[in-house]
């Protein structure tokens, strides 16, 4: 008896793992056929053409070199999109670990009051203060240069400190106190002793600094029509939505394939380096503090 009940136990564990093996394999199918898309996209020789795979003869790689020439400034829009995201993520870090260790580890009257604030607040999205940001560059001389988006970004970075706060709660006190009763100050133990400890959660935060600018469309496109940028002053989202529009003149299908293709890269080969401490910065930031 207690065989059979021990071998129906053992049928129903692997079914169950069948099922969640299959369910995973469809999600994931489904996650990738975009990609898979995209890429076929990208050599098809026909412009306007929206069939899935490319038909005999009409491979090409020309929609990739299309995105360098002189009527497709991709170049300039890849570069002002990197020094975007670049400093967008650099400042954002620095930041961000600032205040959660700030708030990790000192005690102020109305701290809890304040993080309950910066959480409410996050709730609702930044595109609703898009029309006041757009006047606050304008009082300030800063809405016809599409970096100043850079300052639009790291303005309120330090409300995303909830991950790396959980992180910096789980690195013991004690750590600090020995430094501080050794004559150290509260610089020391954060320059010295925390963030040597605290590599997955800061490159968590780079990751996700990063990534923020890297893909954003709708501030960028905001300051690209009421600036009245140029072309070549564009990022890349806002760029390769022009190729994807008919309505702008510069509508090719392929060549925006093959552009969302190379952008998207440099963002997957960075995660597929740096998984391992994606994951343990979001792991070591997940408990409550």
């Amino acid at each position: 008896m207690a065989e059979k009940h021990y071998a129906s136990k053992r049928l129903a564990e692997k079914s169950n793992r069948i099922l969640v093996y299959a369910i995973l394999i469809l999600v994931s199918v489904i996650w990738v056929l975009p990609f898979v898309y995209l890429i076929f996209q990208s050599f098809i020789n026909i412009p306007s053409s929206k069939s899935f795979f490319p038909e005999a003869g009409n491979w090409t790689g020309q929609n990739y070199a299309n995105l360098f020439n002189k009527d497709t400034p991709f170049f300039s829009w890849w570069i002002n999109t990197f020094i975007i995201a670049f400093f967008t993520a650099a400042l954002q870090t620095v930041l961000v670990l600032m205040t959660s260790y700030a708030l990790s580890r000192l005690r102020f009257s109305g701290r809890q009051a304040l993080m309950k604030l910066i959480l409410i607040l996050g709730m609702f999205p930044g595109f609703l203060g898009m029309l006041v940001i757009y006047y606050i560059l304008k009082l300030l001389g800063l809405n016809t240069s599409v970096f100043s988006l850079i300052l639009v970004y790291v303005a309120s970075s330090a409300m995303s400190y909830y991950i790396a706060k959980g992180f910096f709660d789980t690195i013991p006190k004690s750590l600090d106190e020995a430094v501080l009763i050794d004559g150290g100050s509260k610089n020391t133990v954060f320059w010295q002793i925390i963030l040597p400890l605290s590599k997955p959660i800061i490159i968590y935060t780079i990751l996700v600094s990063f990534t923020g600018p890297w893909g954003d469309f709708m501030f960028g496109s905001y300051i690209r029509v009421a600036g009245g940028l140029q072309a070549s002053q564009y990022t890349v989202a806002v760029g390769l939505q022009l190729l994807a529009n008919e309505g702008h003149g510069l509508h090719d299908y392929g060549t925006f394939c093959a552009g969302a293709v190379l952008v998207s890269i440099p963002i997957t080969a960075l995660f597929f380096w740096l998984q391992r401490y994606y994951v343990e910065g979001i792991a070591g930031g997940a408990v409550k503090g």
